[in-house]
């Protein structure tokens, strides 16, 4: 039967704005789980006590940003739109049908001039990582590591080409030391120390973002980037660090620094870890091995030129401290040089009319060199964890952890695109998006957690009230 619509508009309505939003909303489960009164606590000291105008409670002010990085609302315009007409998000903030919202303003203008230069977002951050520790939703003990490019609001045509000074690495003194020990232990004279370095390298600087990094790299888009490096711990795929970086700086420059930060920061007693090919180094290597830490880092392969034979064909005789190529002829350690490798070099006399001359090396004097970190056995571990059956476990998780949170940061969150230019709005973009994919977390777990012990018990009285019946 056809009918047409009444005109309800017009009728005069009491109703209760909390009968409005489900029981099962998203938010419901972040507000009756998530305590934000720490906020209140880490902002007070930006604020005046006594002089100045009231100002919004600082809870609603982050709470309104929560809503724009849990649903993926881009800008702070379009944020304030949707709350206006949004019933859950009024609920959410404490606001009746009739209050007034907050100006937009208010969001960038708190950023540019109250939080600008602190680290408020930051320790936001860090609380919501306490609080998935506190619920036991975080061990701490297994973590995936690894980083994703955000595209800079930047030109990639628009740049100037600047040198640079090279970022001094933080292991230097560490190498230096095993560099002169192993000297020692071969009977060498320790190197003479020399200035540091002023070596300059030429790179591209945006005109628009001077804080982004040109990438170029295989299998990767070229041009502005920043690079967001995120740990995710193992039990529930909850992220405990962000760390972002220009889009040139190799992921693994900073790897082991957050490592300990989170160690120190949050108590983890870190066992195993798994990583990526790109943060296959001697150091990170070394330092895993220095911390006790079951590594698995992904295998990157190495390229020989055409027509030589591969490293891996000359076996290393720990022993006698020697290779030995294909021919069963032994290369004899020479010297270790100043960027920590030994030099193992062979008799160019033999080599001279070995069959296999062709196929080993190019030389002018028919000598075959094969370098070794002094950190190599380090690394070797490292391949072998890999290929054994605990390590192929671990590290077959990564795309259900560290991938599947970088998938949904930015499929849903907005993380494909640099919303701000300048490194520290990034890090506030970056923070803010892995808090509330935490939060979004913690709380659907805790109710359905909570709704599992409810409906056990519920059926526990109904089965004993039967018995008794």
């Amino acid at each position: 039967m056809f009918n047409s619509p009444k005109e309800t508009q017009s009728k005069m309505e009491f109703v209760y704005i909390g009968d409005l939003v489900p029981e099962d909303h998203l938010l419901r489960k972040i507000d009756k789980y998530i305590d934000f009164s720490f906020i209140r606590e880490k902002t007070k000291e930006f604020y005046c006590e006594n002089n100045g105008r009231p100002s919004i409670d600082p809870i609603v002010l982050f709470k309104i940003l929560f809503i724009g990085y849990l649903y993926g609302i881009r800008s702070e315009r379009q944020i304030i739109k949707e709350i206006e007409v949004n019933v859950a998000y009024r609920w959410f903030l404490k606001l009746s049908l009739t209050d007034p919202i907050p100006h937009h303003s208010t969001i960038s203008q708190n950023r540019k001039r109250k939080f600008n230069g602190t680290n408020i977002m930051q320790d936001i951050f860090d609380e919501i990582v306490l609080l998935g520790i506190k619920n036991g939703l975080i061990e701490g003990k297994t973590l995936f590591t690894d980083s994703t490019h955000l595209k800079a609001n930047a030109n990639k045509h628009k740049f100037t080409r600047q040198k640079v000074k090279e970022s001094t690495k933080t292991y230097l003194d560490e190498l230096d030391d095993a560099i002169s020990k192993d000297r020692e232990a071969h009977g060498k004279k320790t190197l003479k120390e020399i200035p540091p370095s002023e070596e300059l390298k030429e790179v591209k600087v945006s005109t628009t973002d001077k804080d982004s990094g040109y990438m170029c790299r295989e299998g990767k888009p070229e041009g502005f980037f920043y690079l967001d490096h995120r740990t995710v711990d193992g039990k529930l795929n909850l992220i405990t660090d962000v760390h972002v970086t220009a889009g040139n700086v190799h992921d693994s420059i900073p790897y082991l620094e957050r490592l300990d930060r989170q160690r120190e920061r949050f108590g983890f007693d870190v066992q195993e870890v798994a990583l990526d090919a790109g943060y296959l180094t001697m150091p990170i290597s070394y330092g895993l091995e220095q911390r006790d830490i079951f590594g698995v880092i992904g295998h990157r392969r190495y390229h020989s030129k055409k027509g030589l034979f591969h490293k891996w064909q000359f076996k290393y005789d720990k022993s006698e401290d020697c290779y030995i190529c294909p021919e069963n002829t032994k290369l004899i350690y020479r010297t270790t040089n100043r960027k920590g490798y030994r030099e193992y070099v062979s008799n160019h006399k033999l080599c001279a009319n070995c069959p296999n001359l062709m196929k080993c090396t190019k030389s002018k004097n028919h000598a075959k060199l094969i370098t070794r970190h002094v950190w190599e056995d380090s690394k070797e571990k490292i391949r072998v964890n890999r290929l054994s059956d605990k390590g192929k476990v671990l590290y077959s998780r990564r795309k259900e952890t560290i991938e599947r949170s970088f998938a949904d940061s930015k499929e849903l969150h907005g993380l494909r695109y640099a919303r701000y230019r300048g490194i520290s709005k990034v890090v506030e973009q970056c923070l803010l998006t892995a808090a509330c994919q935490n939060i979004k977390k913690i709380a659907t777990y805790l109710w359905k957690r909570n709704l599992s012990s409810y409906l056990f018990s519920f059926i526990n009285e109904l089965r004993i009230g039967f018995i008794c019946f």
